[in-house]
């Protein structure tokens, strides 16, 4: 099991950047998948971002890919993501999420993560 922490999120006009954090806890961060998933208000979650467990690989959801950019750092057990020309659309609840065995097919799922972070609040004014 590891816990997850996020941190970072805010008020921000179009346009505007914003970097999420989600920092874990335990020795064995560096053998876990990540994702980032966000659900804004009457909408389902969704997947956003994932990063495999040597930061080698990333997956973005169509509607942030060229805008966001999700990193690790195993050694400081963190993942963020920079969210960059922010858009209201991108208002949510942002949540990391940790699975420690995920296959290519489920990595967008959200049933694949068993680790959740308790969620950061993104607003994106127009």
């Amino acid at each position: 099991q590891v816990q997850l922490v996020e941190s970072g999120g805010g008020l921000v006009q179009a346009g505007d950047s914003l970097r999420l954090s989600c920092a874990a806890s335990g020795r064995t961060f560096r053998s876990y998948d990540m994702a980032w998933f966000r659900q804004a208000p009457g909408s389902e979650r969704e997947f956003v971002a994932a990063i495999r467990k040597n930061g080698g690989v990333t997956y973005y959801a169509d509607s942030v890919k060229g805008r966001f950019t999700m990193f690790r750092d195993n050694a400081k057990a963190t993942v963020s993501l920079q969210m960059n020309s922010l858009k209201p659309e991108d208002t949510a609840v942002y949540y990391c999420a940790a699975s420690s065995s995920t296959i290519l097919s489920s990595i967008r799922r959200s049933e694949s993560y068993s680790n959740w972070g308790q969620g950061t609040q993104v607003t994106v004014s127009s």
